[in-house]
Order: structure tokens, then C-alpha cells, then sequence
């Protein structure tokens, strides 16, 4: 920049002309040109805040039907109330969901395989299918309910909870207590000490 202003001020000719104004646009333009970039951050996405939802009110998704691609059986989350459910949204390709679907096993083994506890996997991967994802959950000795999300579920999931549930290397996952209230666990893969420690007091109800 001092180069460039010696120059201008060398320059008998053009002091004149230019004037004091261009002068000093100049002076302003070479300035900004020269300061640092401040790099874009996109933080990780939090958890939103709990959302609680009265069970006299209870979302419609939990009525529409599921398909459980191991037994073939038709279920609803309404099917299940009064009982604790953790759904997981996921997809076969990802690699976080798999070493979720472990975590839920060992959740399940840890706290002695209780019947009122139901997990729920949905794959919301529209580019996937029930005999692959049975052949998923199959493969890897998953044993809870898994199906695939239809559109509607889908959207209802991404429009109430934030889109991230429609993201699955996210392992995003909520809790539906006995009441039908609805309750998110933070992002990224949890442990099972980190599952039973979410879960046990909605068992305890």
C-alpha cells in the first residue's frame, strides 16, 4: 500500500486531477483488499430444547402405521403407551448408526431386557427398502423394531424436532415417556451408560 500511495503522490500530473476524494477511495479500497479473511464456522448442532408434548395432544405421526421389517407386523407409537420408547432415526449406510445400534443392544442387555422399554430404528433413507434393511438389522443381531420411515413420518420428525433428525450420522434419538411427552437426548453416538442414564428415570415412573 505504500508503494502504491508514493506512486500517486510521485505523480505531479495526477495529484491534481484525482483529487483529495479519489485520493482517499483509493487509500480505502487498497485497505480493505488487504485485511484478513475471517473464515466461516459452523459450529456443531446442539440438541434442541426439550420438547414436551401433552398426551392429550400427542403428535399425529404417533398414529401412523409402521411396517417392522423383521416380522412383517404393523405398529404405531400410540400402540405402545403407558410404556418408554427410544427412537433412533438412522440409515444402513451410516457407520454412526451401526455403532449406535450396538449401544442400544448393550442398553437393552445392561438393564436386564425390560418389557416396557421399546426401541424403535427408522431408516429415512427414501433410496432404501424393508428386505434391505432387514437384511441390515438381520446381519448385525438388532432385535427391536426397525422400518422405514414413511414421507409423512419423515417430514412430521424433521418439521417438529429440527431437520438434524433427518441427518443420521448424527445419531439423533428422543425418549417417549409413559405420558406420550417427548424428550431429545443430545447429538453424536451416546454410550450405553449415557442411554441408561437418560433413560432409567423415565423407567422409574
Amino acid at each position: 500500500m505504500a508503494v502504491i500511495m508514493k506512486k500517486l503522490f510521485n505523480k505531479n500530473l495526477l495529484f491534481p486531477l484525482l483529487g483529495t476524494r479519489l485520493i482517499f477511495l483509493i487509500l480505502t479500497l487498497v485497505t480493505s483488499s488487504c485485511a484478513p479473511v475471517q473464515a466461516d464456522v459452523t459450529n456443531t448442532p446442539t440438541a434442541p430444547t426439550m420438547v414436551v408434548t401433552p398426551a392429550a395432544a400427542t403428535p399425529e405421526w404417533f398414529d401412523m402405521k409402521l411396517i417392522d421389517v423383521q416380522t412383517g407386523e404393523t405398529f404405531t407409537m400410540n400402540d405402545y403407551a403407558g410404556k418408554v420408547i427410544l427412537l433412533e432415526t438412522m440409515a444402513i449406510w451410516c457407520p454412526n448408526c451401526t455403532v449406535q445400534g450396538n449401544e442400544i443392544r448393550n442398553l437393552h442387555k445392561a438393564l436386564g431386557n425390560p418389557d416396557d422399554l421399546i426401541s424403535v430404528s427408522l431408516d429415512i433413507d427414501v433410496n432404501e427398502d424393508d428386505a434391505a434393511l432387514k437384511e441390515y438389522a438381520d446381519g448385525y443381531g438388532f432385535d427391536w423394531h426397525f422400518a422405514i420411515a414413511p414421507l409423512e413420518v419423515a417430514r412430521a420428525l424433521g418439521n417438529l424436532y429440527t431437520a438434524q433428525y433427518l441427518n443420521p450420522p448424527l445419531a439423533p434419538m428422543l425418549i417417549i415417556d409413559r405420558k406420550g411427552d417427548v424428550h431429545h437426548l443430545e447429538y453424536g453416538i451416546k454410550d450405553v451408560e449415557t442411554l441408561q442414564e437418560a433413560i432409567e428415570p423415565y423407567l422409574e415412573k
